[in-house]
């Protein structure tokens, strides 16, 4: 038997721990059934729950949920289409989330697949400080895709200080 401070208060029987528990106006709780003899602690129970409930609600809080974001593009895009979507591009990095960036292909383009290729790679050169290249370009049915991913803080760090290195690597 535990007491509502946390003290031991010994062994006893059911009727003395739950006369006990009605004295103080709290509940009896069976902490360790299986226990010889079995644990039973006196506390407020619905005050236990609550801050149970209130300790999962801000483990939620702190969890970051991301996105995977989809930015299709054609390889007859022109200078300010391309301008655009790279800004959306862009803000879905900044805001966190995975973007998947594909090339569609209809009809007689899909003979000029390697311009679907430089527009991907444009793409990769033109986040290289904001993100960095999960899956690389690869050609899918009619679709060329590949997957960003927004740098940690320390990676950006990194970027910033190296950029000749980061240029040299890719």
């Amino acid at each position: 038997m535990i007491g509502d401070d946390g003290e031991q208060l010994g062994i006893m029987g059911a009727r003395d721990a739950m006369y006990r528990a009605r004295e103080k106006g709290l509940d009896l709780v069976l902490v360790a059934p299986s226990a010889n003899p079995p644990v039973a602690r006196i506390m407020d129970f619905g005050k236990y729950r609550y801050e149970i409930q209130k300790k999962t609600r801000e483990s939620k809080k702190k969890q970051k949920k991301t996105e995977l974001k989809q930015m299709k593009f054609r390889p007859k895009i022109d200078e300010n289409d391309y301008h655009t979507k790279m800004n959306h591009v862009k803000r879905f990095l900044g805001e966190g989330h995975m973007v998947r960036v594909t090339i569609m292909f209809r009809g007689r383009e899909m003979a000029f697949t390697e311009k679907g290729l430089d527009i991907l790679n444009r793409v990769m050169a033109d986040t290289t400080e904001i993100a960095k290249c999960v899956s690389k370009p690869k050609l899918e049915g009619r679709d060329m895709h590949m997957t960003l991913s927004p740098l940690s803080e320390i990676e950006r760090k990194k970027v910033q200080n190296n950029p000749a290195e980061e240029t040299e690597n890719a």
